[in-house]
């Protein structure tokens, strides 16, 4: 487990957003292996910039399962995170922390959603109330995770959503379902508001 965060101060409001698929382009039967792979979705700087604005604090909690499996390089990890980060400071968004499970897809770690490693990772790190936090993903793992921990849950159709939508049962489902993160950050505005 891979994570970058400041120690926690008071109870904060907090979002968490899953990154492949939500933020940028999921690169479905690939990974995002080099900065030159990694492309925002169209509205996701102005949706992260309207929960900035709005008092969030953003976490983002990420499976990359491609560095345990050998597919790419922690330092690949590193330059694709600093791109981010940068682009994100261009546009005025501030990032809480970032959490990344580094193992394989078979690597029974106690951190890869759905399990809830990251979570209790960041809450070591960053003071929130789990029933009045978000995670928006666009797996099912993501929102059995946020389950799991006590958090409410978005789900989007963007990456792997509109592919994993048809494996959400009426007895295990996100509170809301949205074509993007623009969306559900409108929602989450609403309902904080």
């Amino acid at each position: 487990m891979q994570s970058l965060s400041v120690k926690r101060t008071k109870t904060e409001k907090v979002v968490f957003v899953d990154r492949d698929g939500v933020i940028n382009e999921d690169l479905i039967g690939d990974y995002v292996k080099r900065r030159e792979d990694f492309k925002f979705l169209p509205g996701v700087l102005g949706a992260l910039k309207q929960l900035v604005q709005s008092g969030f604090q953003i976490v983002i909690i990420s499976n990359q399962a491609g560095i345990g499996d050998g597919e790419y390089t922690k330092e690949a990890l590193k330059e694709i995170t600093d791109h981010m980060l940068d682009e994100f400071k261009k546009n005025g968004i501030h990032i809480r922390g970032i959490y990344y499970c580094l193992h394989g897809k078979n690597a029974n770690c106690n951190c890869r959603k759905p399990k809830t490693g990251l979570l209790e990772q960041a809450a070591k790190d960053i003071q929130f109330n789990p029933s009045q936090t978000y995670l928006i993903g666009d797996k099912i793992s993501d929102f059995q995770a946020g389950k799991n921990f006590g958090l409410k849950t978005l789900f989007v159709l963007t990456g792997h959503g509109k592919l994993d939508q048809a494996k959400i049962t009426p007895q295990e489902k996100p509170e809301q379902i949205f074509p993007s993160l623009k969306e559900a950050v409108e929602y989450l505005k609403e309902r904080t508001s």
